[in-house]
């Protein structure tokens, strides 16, 4: 196995640290905290070691991919969104409104503040160094993100049917937020990147409290703030596709901070969950443990272990 994705260790710290060092500022989840860093992955730990009868909703698991004993990237799941709270989003709704006298009909874009995505496992913390992402046509890239769908098939009790994954929206030059400026800022007195760096580490309900609980009128918003809604951001473009290409539903749902797409699945509805990978092709192989959990590259033709789960792998 000379790309496999695992439980991240303790030993990954100084990777994790690099690699934090090289994301965007204010994309994903990694920040340049080593106390942090470590502190993500003494919680992962915990949570790949709790007993499945034991499991709460709480628990954030961390894994690391590793290419020929380089760790080189990493994900993550959230197990409940908004766990003890709410997870907070935009839905994307048109009011249609009609006008016999004038004969007149009219469709228009709204925003509804909403946590009908709370509960639902979330899918966290993808990064993937360049030359990774390239490794084996993308085959690496997908075995970041899509094996831990394996891990969620092969562990329902520990998650909820339904997964979402946040996904950042369109910035400036300058890297300010035309969405937030035209919503957000207008409640707080402070620039998106303010307002990203106080989110961290912490759920978005302290924003909710003041936005406006009544529907966004999306046309009385500025040109590029309307722009924006459910824009993605160019550095997100491969969690996204692969994520697209799977059958995640990226249309209903946008973040309350900057308008990027969220997107959400059932699990069972997924695309390489429900179509039986062939042993002639080049699969994504998983094994049934949760502490000792791999997913590796299996060749056309390899013979898996048994009780391990194998996802068609399309290659670019």
């Amino acid at each position: 196995m000379n790309a496999v994705l695992r439980p991240v260790a303790e030993a990954d710290l100084d990777a994790l640290e690099r690699m934090a060092a090289h994301a965007s500022p204010g994309l994903g989840s990694l920040r340049l905290d080593r106390a942090g860093l470590d502190a993500r992955i003494r919680a992962s730990q915990q949570a790949f070691a709790t007993p499945d009868e034991e499991v709460s909703g709480e628990e954030r698991y961390l894994f690391a991919l590793e290419i020929e004993g380089r760790v080189c990237g990493c994900s993550g799941i959230a197990a409940s969104a908004g766990f003890g709270t709410s997870f907070y989003s935009y839905r994307n709704e048109f009011v249609v409104a009609l006008s016999p006298a004038l004969r007149l009909r009219t469709r228009t874009h709204t925003l509804h503040l909403g946590h009908d995505l709370t509960g639902a496992t979330l899918l966290t913390s993808f990064y993937i160094e360049p030359a990774a992402a390239q490794w084996q046509a993308g085959a690496a890239a997908q075995l970041l993100s899509r094996g831990r769908l394996a891990f969620l098939h092969r562990n329902p009790q520990r998650f909820a049917d339904r997964v979402a994954a946040e996904f950042p929206g369109w910035l400036d030059a300058a890297g300010g937020s035309p969405f937030w400026d035209a919503v957000g800022r207008r409640f707080f007195d402070m620039d998106y990147a303010q307002a990203e760096l106080l989110a961290t580490g912490r759920n978005k309900t302290f924003l909710a409290d003041l936005m406006p609980q009544s529907p966004i009128y999306v046309p009385l918003l500025p040109e590029d703030a309307q722009r924006a809604i459910g824009q993605l951001h160019p550095d997100a473009e491969l969690p996204f596709d692969i994520l697209q290409s799977e059958g995640f539903d990226t249309d209903s749902h946008v973040d309350i901070m900057d308008g990027g797409p969220i997107a959400e699945a059932r699990l069972v509805s997924l695309r390489s969950l429900r179509t039986p990978a062939p042993l002639s092709c080049a699969r994504i192989a998983a094994n049934a443990q949760v502490e000792g959990f791999r997913a590796w590259l299996a060749a056309p033709g390899e013979v898996l272990p048994r009780g391990s789960l194998a996802l068609r792998l399309e290659l670019e």
